[in-house]
């Protein structure tokens, strides 16, 4: 297939792929744990700088990829090295490099054993996940899929708390089931169109049945990652046993390729099947918010509170996707964003406590407000984003999936809002206790609020929490015509 966006200029996406690659071969021989933290974190802020190229130089109203490379891999099997990105593929890979310093911040403290192969996974992680985004080949989107596989599990079961091993082995077992059923659907698509190109399987005549059968397989891997109900048990346990970054590469960046792969694969792919299964996606959605949402009012652990929450969260984007409409599929994309940069945050925060109390139990944090007002202050900002609060990053979105959905059917909106409201009363009530909680924690006199790193960490997210809330604008615009260039293809058209 010849691109309209491709580029003969530099290779933009193929050095951001890369480049943390590179800065991993250099860590590698740094033997001081102090020069290998700045150098990890200098790279990494490095590649989030160079990435606001693709944002400058992305040209908004085209759903035509851009920034395009391609090149011959196998040719043999016709797998080719084909990398772009769209409005929605920009948005998530801008949010990808923004998340990776951040996680080398957070974790500058907490990791004191075996930093090296923690920096290293880490920055293996990140050119996996960028790479997903950027794929135009099917193949290689999976080679990318399944690289992350590894470096996460060790997060998990090397870093990770008292049950790292089940946690990382029950994440390895779901992940990789999943990827099976994606592989399979894969080469189905090869063997039908003779093709592995993502934008040459769009857009062909299908049998109904094939496609339902390659809906069913793409539905069961994405579904998994997400995770949706009832494929979402791998992810408190993965949550409360991974280490801060751990934490928030999963809840920011890697729960995101689960929806990303709906928007690639099943609506432009199989329109006929998504078509079918919608209404039975978005009912399965409204369980996952009522489930998550008041699975997160019962916890009194911090950890399983914001891990449960995000289960909640992803349903939104869920019912944004399957609602099939303009309001719906731009507000899942914006929920999408907005979970990576709240629910990140939260993480970190939940990270902040751990480190000086030894301990995620609510009970224990509770009172800290008094002595710790900066944390607090963040903390509020980011429990007011989580409830979708309006001003903040996450009503936009919520409020454009409900609008869409409201197209859809009454019912289910109706049905979804008792987990808006839990959401509300677990956030409100984490803050509460945490703010304005009892003096009965003595040892909360000798707590030091955060110092400049932990608010250098925060910040960058607050501001985000407040952009996309005040003006969510750039962001719609810049994801618009890709999402009516997607509805045309799935056959349906705004509403």
């Amino acid at each position: 297939m010849t691109f309209p966006g491709s580029t003969e200029g530099l290779p933009l996406l193929s050095i951001l792929i890369f480049a943390p690659l590179a800065v991993a071969a250099v860590a590698a021989l740094i033997r001081s744990e102090r020069g290998l933290r700045w150098w990890t974190l200098a790279g990494t802020t490095a590649i989030a700088l160079f990435s606001l190229q693709l944002w400058t130089g992305f040209t908004a109203g085209t759903a035509a990829f851009q920034f395009v490379e391609h090149a011959t891999w196998i040719p043999g099997l016709k797998i080719n090295y084909t990398v772009g990105i769209d409005g929605i593929s920009l948005l998530l890979v801008l949010l990808t490099t923004l998340i990776s310093p951040l996680c080398v911040l957070c974790s500058w403290s907490y990791i004191k054993t075996r930093v090296h192969e923690f920096m290293l996974c880490l920055l293996v992680m990140e050119t996996a996940m960028i790479g997903v985004f950027c794929a135009l080949d099917s193949i290689l989107f999976f080679v990318f899929w399944e690289a992350m596989l590894i470096p996460m599990a060790l997060l998990i079961g090397v870093w990770g708390g008292p049950r790292k091993i089940y946690a990382s082995l029950k994440f390895f077992i779901y992940t990789m089931a999943g990827s099976i059923f994606l592989l399979v659907a894969l080469i189905a698509l090869r063997l039908h169109t003779g093709t592995f190109c993502i934008p040459d399987l769009m857009g062909q005549q299908y049998d109904p049945a094939f496609q339902c059968w390659v809906f069913a397989a793409f539905f069961i891997s994405f579904a998994i990652k997400v995770p949706m109900f009832p494929f979402h048990t791998w992810l408190p346990a993965a949550h409360v046993e991974a280490p801060t970054a751990g934490s928030v590469i999963l809840a920011s960046v890697l729960l995101k390729m689960g929806t990303y792969g709906f928007l690639r694969f099943c609506l432009p792919i199989v329109p006929y099947a998504t078509h079918v299964f919608a209404p039975y996606v978005l009912w399965l959605s409204v369980i996952g918010i009522l489930y998550g949402s008041f699975a997160a009012l019962a916890q009194s652990d911090l950890k399983k509170l914001v891990a449960y929450s995000s289960v909640g969260h992803m349903g939104f984007a869920t019912l944004g996707i399957f609602a099939l409409n303009t309001s719906g599929i731009e507000g899942a994309t914006l929920v999408m964003i907005n979970h990576g940069v709240t629910t990140g945050a939260l993480f970190i925060a939940v990270g902040i406590i751990y480190e000086r109390l030894h301990s995620r139990e609510l009970a224990a944090a509770a009172g800290l407000g008094r002595f710790m007002p900066v944390f607090t202050f963040f903390l509020g900002a980011f429990c007011l984003s989580s409830l979708a609060f309006p001003g903040t990053n996450s009503f936009i979105g919520e409020f454009l999936v409900l609008s869409g959905g409201f197209s859809v059917s009454l019912l289910l909106v109706a049905c979804a809002v008792p987990g808006v409201v839990a959401s509300a009363a677990y956030n409100l009530r984490m803050l509460q206790r945490i703010a304005f909680g009892g003096t009965h924690n003595p040892e909360h006199h000798d707590l030091k609020d955060l110092n400049f790193r932990e608010i250098v960490t925060l910040a960058p997210l607050l501001v985000f929490v407040f952009w996309i809330g005040l003006h969510p604008q750039p962001f719609v615009n810049v994801m618009h015509a890709s999402v009516q260039h997607l509805l045309a293809q799935v056959g349906a058209f705004p509403r």
